[in-house]
């Protein structure tokens, strides 16, 4: 009898709630085959199967919270149909387990939302009955529409509600609603000075992450800014180009390709730091994160091996993670082993800020955005130039301000001459 346990996903995830069983007792499966959805504060997680057998026993039922070790399905790989005398005992003794990973299909999750029991009855499992198996997105614009969510059919996998489902039901002709940018909703006063707003499981990983980074890391920022008028001459000329080849050539391709050189140059700052162990983890591969604001919070996927991708293969990379992450299709192993991340406030009219590292990666870059300003050139004139301010966040248990100090050096020799750039696409 194999026990089949919820695993540790990562990215701080520890519980889960059941959304929906794709097998029922008695039902034989196969290795790899979707068993239930399971739904936390950043994914939602077809889990598959890690053996083929005969589903013995579910371990909870839809809308019961389950925590990292918690038994979710016995599977008899015997193929034995089960019967009353070879249930699984209710305190099942330790078995040996195979290990397991959690692959599938995943999407970002604000919150777990159950629900609603207006027409429920009084028995828990007629509530539990009304789940329903939706993406978060659709959720969220099912509520902004004023669409009952339950009488809407899905067409997705496994009757899953979509965004497509939810505007048709709305007769909106595909016409989504302007979402708002603020990831906490805007309160109201009915009754007193004050009011209380929950934030969303979302916002709490947030909380926690950012808590678990002043915490821990001491953090130093430097700033400066370069002149980046050639850049600017070039992306200009290119992006028309890009365009027929279906590429939207943002600036922030250019700075992604020129930090994943700089960090070839100063492996450091693509590092880790084991507290507990006093060790450095020098990493092989550069996995760029970029931060993406969505109407729910901060999200930070990355780019795996971006180092290895020219400035078209970035460009197309960057919106691709973006939309995925606003649009809750994002793969949790896009979540996972970051080791630099970019963070563009200039997108908003900032200039400068202090970013706070992801952790337990050790530097974090912010970028402002560009802006024209009298300088004084090479040859003693006064010259318009186009300007671009940058912000080096290091852990500076690691990365002293010399280290930052040469790597954002760096960064002004790449970005001061594109052709460094687009000659080294490696």
């Amino acid at each position: 009898m194999f026990e089949f346990k919820f695993a540790d996903i990562g990215e701080g995830i520890h519980e889960g709630q059941i959304l929906k069983w794709l097998v029922k007792v008695g039902d034989a499966v196969k290795e790899g085959k979707p068993l239930v959805v399971v739904e936390t504060d950043k994914v939602n997680a077809d889990l598959p199967s890690p053996v083929s057998g005969v589903v013995h026993k579910l371990g909870a039922e839809v809308g019961q919270t389950i925590h990292v070790g918690d038994t979710l399905v016995w599977i008899d790989e015997s193929g034995t149909a089960p019967t009353e005398e070879n249930q699984p005992p209710k305190a099942p003794a330790v078995v040996q387990e195979k290990s397991a990973g959690v692959v599938g299909s995943i999407e970002v999750s604000d919150e777990v939302i159950k629900a609603s029991d207006e027409m429920a009855s009084p028995t828990a499992s007629a509530k539990i009955s009304e789940k329903v198996l939706a993406s978060p997105v659709a959720r969220k614009l099912a509520a902004d529409l004023g669409v009952d969510i339950k009488t809407v059919t899905g067409s997705g996998e496994s009757g899953r509600v979509m965004k497509d489902d939810i505007l048709k039901a709305a007769g909106t002709n595909n016409q989504a609603p302007v979402a708002s940018s603020q990831a906490i909703a805007m309160p109201t006063f009915p009754d007193s000075d004050v009011t209380r707003v929950k934030i969303s499981k979302l916002r709490k990983t947030i909380v926690n992450a950012m808590s678990v980074a002043a915490a821990v890391i001491p953090m130093t920022t430097l700033m400066d800014e370069y002149d980046v008028h050639r850049l600017v001459e070039v992306r200009e000329r290119q992006k028309e180009a890009a365009k027929t080849q279906g590429v939207k050539l943002t600036y922030l391709a250019f700075f992604a390709k020129a930090v994943t050189l700089a960090l070839r140059d100063y492996p450091l700052l693509n590092s880790s730091f084991d507290h507990e162990k006093d060790e450095i983890i020098f990493k092989k591969h550069i996995n760029l994160g970029i931060a993406v604001d969505t109407n729910d919070g901060l999200i930070v996927p990355n780019i795996k091996d971006a180092d290895t991708k020219s400035i078209m293969d970035l460009a197309q990379e960057i919106e691709r993670v973006a939309t995925e992450a606003r649009e809750r299709t994002i793969k949790l192993d896009t979540l996972q082993n970051g080791t630099f991340t970019l963070t563009n406030y200039g997108a908003f009219g900032m200039k400068y800020g202090t970013p706070v590292i992801k952790h337990p990666e050790v530097a974090i870059l912010g970028i402002g955005g560009i802006y024209k300003k009298p300088i004084v050139d090479e040859a003693g004139n006064v010259v318009v130039r186009e300007m671009l301010p940058l912000s080096l966040t290091v852990d500076h248990r690691i990365v002293d301000g010399a280290d930052g100090g040469r790597f954002l050096l760096k960064l002004k020799e790449y970005l001061s001459d594109p052709a460094s750039l687009l000659l080294r696409l490696k």
